[in-house]
């Protein structure tokens, strides 16, 4: 998943939850600059800061193993 996909993600969950970026830079401990970033796909945020977003949207982090491209 790219960057500005998982920031989509990210936006589309913080709009169902009816989460304001206030709100939810201020439940996971980042700037609401940073959360605007992430969520425009214009910043490259750690795993932990994901991690922490996912984990207050109710949402899952996996990693998979794609098969090779022949």
């Amino acid at each position: 998943m790219l960057v500005s996909e998982l920031g989509e993600q990210i936006k589309a969950r913080r709009d169902i939850l009816r989460l304001t970026q206030p709100d939810l830079s201020e439940m996971a401990g980042i700037s609401v600059n940073t959360l605007y970033k992430i969520e425009r796909g214009q910043a490259n945020p750690t795993v932990k800061i994901i991690n922490k977003l996912a984990d207050i949207l109710g949402m899952e982090l996996k990693l998979e193993v794609r098969q090779p491209k022949l």
